[in-house]
């Protein structure tokens, strides 16, 4: 039997909710695929500075690069935004990724059908839609220096080095050569010269693939033509700042931000999370959607674990769900039945244990084949 060791990161607000469901998820996956999962929690966010004075400690960095991957819930919250600037909960989550070397972040916005009333786009103008967002993550203005303020000014750096463009390229382009081949690179080339060295990078890197369509766009161009025509986009490749905002427009194609995983990926570690926030409005009552975080669950089974058959089986879950018209408050439409966080789950849980054993089976008969 396989066996994994994941560090489990909950953080704030409904992290810790929509956690506790996805795990549930990813229990049954290990059952049914004999995988053994085993899990370490630590604290990260607001609750660690509570807890211990800082959004991130150095142990559970060290515990996190002892892990096969670390599954995570959003930070943050009003409540510690009196809190330094450097010592904010989301400033735990630039040191997180940086400590890990996380350069690649991985945005997919599927459109399920089911959800296609739930967008605040016409169906028309969504349907079909299947966009991934690969943003750069550890470099850009969001980490360089100089940075600072004082009472007549604020200051930050935006930089890339020629490794950090040809990296995050490559992945780009590596995805795309699995889905449409096809990747727009998004970008400020005609104002800021770091976009005009981001271009002739990207551009150099896309001579390695040549069976792959690059094309380019400024990124107010982008965000125009996401919510007037997303079915034009395959892979889009942005730096940091950018990919930030343009992921969660895509999210917003899909109807909500809580319909969002994601992967943060690097040379040795990978973290998994949710795009939307903590929700604190709603923490602790029982009404979050926890789909974006076993999303997120299913796309590490895929890229860290090499179990693209047991990521499937979730994500048709998700889907056949969604068709029985189940929805948490922040995707309900009239006519569709509102269920909780953890009627959500079980809704899941259901689907995958109907399909495993039919999965299963395929996959044990592709072994032997």
């Amino acid at each position: 039997m396989k066996s994994y060791h994941l560090t489990l990161l909950p953080g704030d607000g409904i992290g810790p909710e929509i956690m506790d469901a996805a795990i549930k998820v990813l229990d049954l996956v290990g059952q049914q695929f004999n995988v053994q999962f085993d899990y370490e929690e630590a604290l990260f966010g607001g609750c660690s500075i509570d807890r211990n004075g800082v959004p991130l400690t150095d142990e559970t960095i060290e515990q996190c690069r002892k892990s096969d991957a670390v599954v995570m819930g959003a930070v943050g919250g009003p409540i510690w935004d009196t809190q330094p600037h450097e010592n904010k909960p989301e400033q735990g989550l630039l040191k997180l990724r940086a400590s890990l070397g996380l350069y690649a972040n991985l945005r997919p916005a599927t459109i399920y059908n089911a959800l296609l009333d739930a967008s605040s786009l016409k169906p028309t103008a969504i349907k079909n839609a299947d966009i991934m967002v690969v943003r750069e993550l550890t470099g850009g203005i969001y980490f360089g220096t100089p940075r600072g303020m004082d009472k007549g000014k604020g200051w930050n750096t935006l930089s890339y080095t020629k490794e950090e463009v040809e990296r995050i390229a490559r992945t780009a382009f590596d995805l795309a050569q699995k889905r449409n081949n096809h990747v727009t690179s998004v970008h400020k080339a005609n104002v800021l010269e770091s976009s005009q060295f981001w271009r002739e990078i990207v551009e150099e890197v896309h001579q390695d693939y040549s069976d792959v369509v690059l094309d380019e766009m400024y990124v107010d161009n982008a965000a125009m033509q996401l919510v007037r025509d997303p079915k034009q986009f395959d892979v889009i490749l942005t730096q940091n700042l950018f990919g930030d905002i343009l992921s969660d427009i895509s999210a917003m194609i899909t109807g909500s931000l809580g319909m969002l995983p994601s992967a943060s990926l690097g040379e040795e570690y990978a973290v998994y999370e949710p795009v939307h926030g903590t929700a604190p409005e709603i923490a602790g009552q029982n009404k979050a959607n926890p789909l974006a975080m076993i999303g997120s669950i299913a796309m590490m089974l895929d890229y860290t674990f090499g179990m693209p058959e047991a990521a499937t089986m979730i994500y048709d879950a998700i889907g056949e769900v969604l068709e029985m018209g189940s929805r948490t408050e922040d995707i309900a439409t009239p006519n569709t039945n509102v269920v909780s966080t953890t009627e959500m789950r079980d809704l899941v849980l259901e689907r995958c244990e109907g399909k495993s054993k039919t999965i299963i089976e395929m996959v044990r008969m592709s072994y032997e084949g």
